[in-house]
């Protein structure tokens, strides 16, 4: 099948970008007039829950049925406006609401249905469809880019959404490459191979580089007390222990987890590409969270990913070679991997356990395990250390 030997074959089939990726291309900023109170809605969210009032608002809203929307970025912006409704209406302070309108529950599954996507803000979501350039002819850089839509939070938000971002669209060369990768292993031709697998090796360690603007654009303190709930969910969360009920579409409460960087599809298609496998004993908990989160990509990219799995193995083509070198340029890869995971173990350590034991040591109390509990419900840095670990233990033997 032409699409399991050139996955990039069909872009379009898998809303990806040569470019960047799996960021969405160019998103719309704006619905058809009758959906724009979605739109508006979802914008002032900062200002109405500082006062109280973003519930109030989502109550007046009209109950629209969504046939009139029309392609992808329509869905996509559609679906990114009425998550943002969505975490602010459950969230918007400590009294946490365990039912969600059908004026939103209703169109919000609909349009969740179309894009294989659940009801829930994802990371597919918040990152790869909200932005936008400042200035629409300059770079895609820091200084130019916004976010379509923030929560509480001031820059916190921007800058945490931005640069997660700014990390994919570095990594996404690696994208461009993945159809040489299998012509290479189809022609048997090993210096391709390794071209290629240098340009991967290359665009994790910019992403590294990239991750590093996080220090810079995000404070811990606002992460952590102020930001980290919107991005919650309903699934291993003592706060909506049973889940949420979606008034109209379901009459018992669903549970969903948050949104996660295990959401990104950049990650798990190198770990796809270059046969990392996080299947043995100690490591299915993490290995079964990996394979859930697929279910909270678009279908399109999960599809890729699929495509990518489906594939002639680049691993045991290079374990069946002799060639030293070819085993270095894989290794360099998945040394990347391991590095960018090594950092982002960092990162969680900073942002969220630093800043759970603080709060402890301000209570005088050990930490729930729910602060230490990812947005997507995991138990972080188990999950986290499991993966960097499974990564590491791929490496190939060079002599």
């Amino acid at each position: 099948m032409a699409l399991l030997e050139n996955p990039l074959g069909h872009p379009e089939k898998f809303h990806i970008s040569k470019d960047l990726g799996f960021i969405l291309e160019d998103p719309l900023e704006e619905l058809p007039d009758c959906y724009q109170v979605w739109v508006r809605l979802a914008k002032n969210l900062p200002s109405l829950i500082q006062n109280g009032q973003f519930r109030e608002e989502v109550k007046q809203l009209p109950e629209l049925n969504i046939s009139q929307l029309q392609g992808h970025k329509e869905q996509r912006l559609a679906h990114l406006a009425l998550a943002v409704i969505t975490m602010g209406y459950v969230w918007q302070d400590s009294e946490v609401m365990q039912v969600l309108p059908r004026k939103i529950a209703v169109p919000f599954c609909e349009i969740s249905k179309q894009l294989g996507l659940p009801p829930i803000m994802v990371y597919a979501d918040c990152v790869l469809a909200n932005w936008k350039k400042k200035d629409p002819s300059g770079p895609m850089t820091y200084e130019n880019m916004d976010t379509l839509f923030a929560f509480p939070g001031g820059d916190c938000s921007k800058g945490f959404f931005l640069v997660s971002l700014l990390v994919e669209k570095a990594a996404a060369s690696a994208i461009g490459v993945i159809p040489d990768i299998f012509e290479a292993i189809k022609s048997k031709n090993v210096e391709s191979l390794k071209e290629s697998l240098r340009t991967v090796a290359s665009s994790v360690h910019k992403a590294i580089e990239v991750f590093d603007l996080v220090h810079k654009h995000v404070n811990p303190n606002v992460f952590f007390d102020t930001l980290r709930i919107y991005l919650s969910g309903w699934k291993n969360n003592p706060l909506l222990p049973n889940g949420l009920i979606y008034e109209g579409v379901w009459e018992t409460p669903k549970m969903f987890c948050g949104g996660s960087a295990a959401q990104s599809s950049i990650m798990q298609c190198f770990d796809a590409l270059l046969g990392i496998q996080h299947s043995s004993a100690e490591e299915k908990t993490s290995a079964k969270f990996l394979e859930e989160m697929r279910n909270y990509m678009p279908s399109s990219h999960k599809d890729f990913l699929e495509a990518v799995t489906s594939s002639p193995s680049v691993r045991d083509f290079i374990i069946s070679s002799d060639d030293i070198k070819l085993k270095k340029d894989y290794n360099e890869c998945v040394k990347a991997l391991v590095h960018l995971r090594s950092y982002h173990l960092q990162v969680v350590a900073k942002y969220i356990i630093n800043q759970s034991n603080k709060q402890d040591n301000a209570k005088e109390k050990k930490s729930s395990d729910n602060q230490e509990k990812g947005t997507g419900g995991t138990n972080l840095m188990t999950f986290l250390k499991t993966v960097r670990n499974t990564t590491e233990k791929a490496l190939l033997k060079e002599s």
